[in-house]
C-alpha cells in the first residue's frame, strides 16, 4: 500500500490541494454552498433594487431617505468586512458564515414586515452586517478550498451575483403579475429570508472547516481529517514544521497586525486589490444597481418593461461573469481588470454624450457594454485578487480590508448617484462617473503584481521560513 503523505504545516496542505486536477464529489457541493452565500448577498441587494420604486411610492420616501436605505448595507459592510476577516482568523472560516445567515434572515423579515422607514432601515442594517461578514470570509474560504490551477474559478462569483439579481427580478415580475400591488417590494425583500434559511441549513450540514486554517493553528490531526472529508485525500499528521510552530507561538493575527498588509511585498498587492475593489463597486453600485431606473428611462414608465429590460442587462452580466474566469486565466487578473475598466470608461462616456439623443437600440447597447466589461474584468477580480494575494495567516484579514475599501465605493455610488443625478441629470452623471474606471485602469497598468502569474503565497512563505532556518543553523554551526 502506498505511503500516505505527511502533513507538517500549511505548505503541505496547500500542496496536496494544489495537486488535485479538479474539484469533485463533496468538495464540489461544499464549494457551491460557499458560493451560495455570495448569491444571497446579491439577492438581498437586488430585492431592494427591484422594489425601490413601489416602496418609494408607498412610503412616500424622499431622495435622501432612498439614498440612506440603499447605502446602509454597504456602509455597515465597511465595518463588518474587517470584523468578518478577524473572526475568520480567530475562530475559523465556517462559524462566521453561519452567523451571517442568521443576520440575513432577521434583516429580510424585519424589512418585509416594516410599517415605516425606520424599521425598513433597521432591517437593512442587519442585512449589511450579514453582507459584510459573508463576503470577507467566503472569498478567503473559496481560495483555500480551490487548487491553484483552478484559481480563476473564484471569478465565477460575478456570474453568481448576476444570476441572483436576475432571479430576484424574475420573482418581482411574478409578484407583479399576481397583483400584489404596492406591497410587491415586501414580497421581494422577504423572499431573501427563504434563501438565507435554505443556505443556513445546507452550510450547517455540509461545510467543513478549512484544512489550511486548521494547519495554520497547529491542529494537524483535524486538518488531515478534513482533507479526507472534503477531498478524499488520505494523509497523516506529522510533526509540526518550524513555520507551524512559529505561527502557533506567535500572537493571533488581529486588527493590530493589519499593518502587515501595507508593508513589503504585500503593499503593492493591497493597493492593487483595494483600487480594483473600490473602482468596481463604485461604478457598479452607481450604475448597474440602478438598472431598473435606467430601464424605466429607456423603455418607458412601465414596471414590467423596466424589469424585463433589467433582466436582459443582467443576462449579459452572467455572460461576462462566466467569461471572467477565462480572461483571468489567459490574461491574468491585473490585465483583465485594466481592459474591463477601459471598456467601462468608454461606455460611460458614450452614455453621457448620447443619452436620450439616440435610438432605443443604441441606448440599450451602451449599458450592455458597461455590464459586459464590468463583469468580465474588475467586477469579478475585485474580490478574487485579494483572496489569492495573501498567505493563509492574513488571507481573511486581507479580504476583509479589501472588502471594506470596496464598501466605501458602494456607499459612494449608492448615496452620491441619486444626489448627482438630481442636480446634474443622468447624462452628465455618467460623464462624472467615467473618472472612476479611468483611475482604475491606470492603477492596474502601473502595478505589476498578478497572483495568477506567481507562486502560491503560502508556499513562498514556507520557503522563506525554511531558508531562514537554514541560515540560522549555518550561523550557529559557524559560531561553534
Amino acid at each position: 500500500m502506498a505511503q500516505r503523505p505527511s502533513v507538517k504545516g500549511v505548505a503541505d496542505v496547500v500542496a496536496l490541494i494544489d495537486g488535485l486536477g479538479k474539484i469533485t464529489g463533496r468538495a464540489q457541493v461544499i464549494w457551491f454552498l460557499v458560493f451560495g452565500g455570495l448569491f444571497l448577498d446579491a439577492y438581498s441587494n437586488a430585492a431592494l433594487s427591484a422594489g425601490l420604486g413601489p416602496m418609494t411610492s408607498q412610503m412616500e420616501l424622499t431622495s435622501t431617505q432612498v439614498s440612506i436605505l440603499t447605502a446602509t448595507a454597504p456602509a455597515l459592510a465597511i465595518i463588518f468586512n474587517p470584523i468578518g476577516g478577524w473572526l475568520a482568523t480567530r475562530i475559523g472560516r465556517v462559524p462566521p458564515l453561519l452567523i451571517a445567515k442568521v443576520f440575513a434572515i432577521a434583516g429580510a423579515l424585519l424589512a418585509a414586515f416594516a410599517g415605516d422607514f425606520t424599521v425598513v432601515w433597521l432591517g437593512r442594517v442587519l442585512v449589511g452586517v450579514a453582507y459584510g461578514i459573508d463576503f470577507a470570509v467566503a472569498m478567503a474560504l473559496l481560495a483555500e478550498y480551490t487548487p491553484a490551477k483552478l484559481g480563476g474559478r473564484l471569478n465565477l462569483w460575478q456570474a453568481v451575483w448576476y444570476v441572483a439579481t436576475t432571479s430576484n427580478l424574475a420573482l418581482a415580475l411574478l409578484f407583479f403579475n399576481l397583483d400584489v400591488g404596492a406591497d410587491i417590494w415586501r414580497w421581494s425583500v422577504g423572499s431573501a429570508a427563504v434563501v438565507a434559511l435554505a443556505l443556513l441549513v445546507g452550510q450547517w450540514l455540509m461545510l467543513r472547516e478549512s484544512p489550511t486554517w486548521l494547519a495554520s493553528k497547529g491542529r494537524l490531526d483535524e486538518a488531515v481529517l478534513n482533507l479526507d472529508r472534503i477531498y478524499r485525500i488520505k494523509a497523516v499528521a506529522g510533526k509540526p514544521d518550524e513555520a507551524t510552530r512559529a505561527a502557533v507561538a506567535a500572537p493571533a493575527i488581529g486588527f493590530r497586525q493589519a499593518g502587515l498588509l501595507f508593508k513589503g511585498e504585500y503593499l503593492p498587492r493591497t493597493i492593487l486589490s483595494s483600487v480594483i475593489s473600490l473602482g468596481q463597486s463604485m461604478q457598479y453600485f452607481a450604475v448597474g444597481w440602478y438598472l431598473p431606473l435606467i430601464s424605466l428611462t429607456i423603455f418607458g414608465e412601465s414596471f414590467e418593461k423596466a424589469t424585463i429590460g433589467s433582466m436582459v442587462f443582467n443576462a449579459f452580466g452572467i455572460a461576462g461573469g462566466l467569461l471572467s474566469a477565462y480572461f483571468g486565466r489567459r490574461l491574468g487578473l491585473r490585465l483583465s481588470s485594466a481592459a474591463g475598466f477601459g471598456g467601462v470608461f468608454v461606455a460611460l462616456i458614450a452614455m453621457g454624450l448620447t443619452f436620450e439623443k439616440v435610438p432605443t437600440a443604441v441606448a440599450f447597447l451602451l449599458p450592455v457594454l458597461f455590464i459586459l466589461c464590468h463583469s468580465a474584468g474588475p467586477g469579478a477580480n475585485g474580490k478574487s485578487i485579494a483572496a489569492l494575494s495573501y498567505s493563509s495567516d492574513v488571507r481573511a484579514l486581507g479580504t476583509g480590508v479589501t472588502g471594506m475599501v470596496g464598501s466605501f465605493g458602494s456607499v459612494a455610488g449608492l448615496y452620491l448617484f441619486p444626489q448627482i443625478k438630481e442636480s446634474l441629470g443622468l447624462a452628465d452623471t455618467f460623464l462624472v462617473l467615467a473618472v472612476v474606471p479611468l483611475l482604475g485602469m491606470i492603477t492596474c497598468l502601473a502595478i505589476k503584481w498578478d497572483p495568477m502569474k506567481a507562486a502560491s503565497p503560502d508556499e513562498t512563505a514556507a520557503l522563506r521560513t525554511a531558508d531562514a532556518d537554514e541560515r540560522e543553523s549555518e550561523e550557529s554551526a559557524a559560531a561553534r
